[in-house]
């Protein structure tokens, strides 16, 4: 009986073209899965912590505080909160994913696929999108029962979610890069978002702050954001909307060539 061999071809190494859509969808996937684990953590808690929030401001100071601008307390407070809770937790799952996978030892796991630096930002934000949307979405469903939040101009509640989740993500990518253990990221948090984002109007029209901290108030990104978003839903805007989205955009674009710079260079990741 005549052996017969059949020749198997070389194997050709996979080529991909100019941008690797399989490694980056892969890496997203892997981010939202990432949190989805521990949805419980990750959505249900930033939801109730939201929710008590409005619960007690309202209840403190909602019948003595009156409308505001002609807008019910409570539905002016609303949106800031939403808002408030997209942000903080778009930067908290960009940061923690690339500071946990430093401090485990195993960002190798994203660094050694054929991903660019540009794959690897866009993965990262779009997770950190992904989970700020989530949270925002199910606190403002939510609230729904108690509060109206009917849309007045849909473009600026979908403008300001998404890029104010961008740039948090982003700056939640360059902190997470930076960082070398937890206490860092709390640096961050405590001492630049939380502030900012407290002072930015979400509890109170800034119209009635005395100078100079009314002029403060229109340098402050997060008030751009919060006031947008929350125009979006009332109409009602502090500041210029037309500002907003410039100041908002411009930001983002700094944070992106940042970002991308970042993580081309490997520094703090590759050393």
């Amino acid at each position: 009986m005549t052996e017969t061999h059949t020749t198997r071809p070389a194997p050709v190494p996979r080529r991909f073209g100019a941008l690797n859509t399989l490694g980056l969808w892969t890496l997203y996937r892997k981010e939202v899965h990432r949190f989805g684990k521990v949805i419980i953590q990750t959505v249900f808690a930033p939801v109730v912590t939201t929710l008590l929030f409005f619960a007690v401001i309202n209840l403190a100071f909602g019948e003595r505080r009156g409308d505001v601008a002609g807008i019910p307390f409570s539905d002016f407070l609303a949106p800031g909160l939403i808002l408030m809770g997209l942000l903080q937790n778009a930067f908290a799952n960009s940061s923690s994913s690339i500071l946990v996978s430093k401090v485990q030892g195993n960002s190798v796991d994203f660094l050694m696929p054929p991903l660019s630096a540009l794959e690897l930002m866009i993965a990262f934000i779009a997770g950190a999108v992904t989970r700020g949307v989530v949270v925002a979405a199910a606190t403002g469903i939510v609230m729904a029962f108690f509060v109206d939040l009917t849309p007045a101009h849909i473009w600026a509640i979908v403008f300001y979610a998404i890029t104010g989740a961008s740039l948090l993500g982003m700056v939640g990518l360059i902190g997470g890069v930076w960082a070398e253990k937890f206490d860092h990221i709390a640096v961050i948090t405590n001492f630049i978002i939380t502030p900012l984002t407290f002072l930015s109007g979400t509890f109170y029209s800034i119209e009635v702050l005395p100078e100079p901290f009314y002029t403060l108030s229109h340098i402050n990104p997060f008030f751009y954001m919060i006031d947008g978003f929350r125009y979006g839903f009332t109409g009602h805007a502090d500041g210029s909307i037309l500002a907003g989205v410039l100041i908002i955009l411009a930001l983002n674009a700094i944070l992106i060539a940042i970002s991308y710079l970042v993580l081309r260079s490997g520094w703090r990741l590759k050393s």
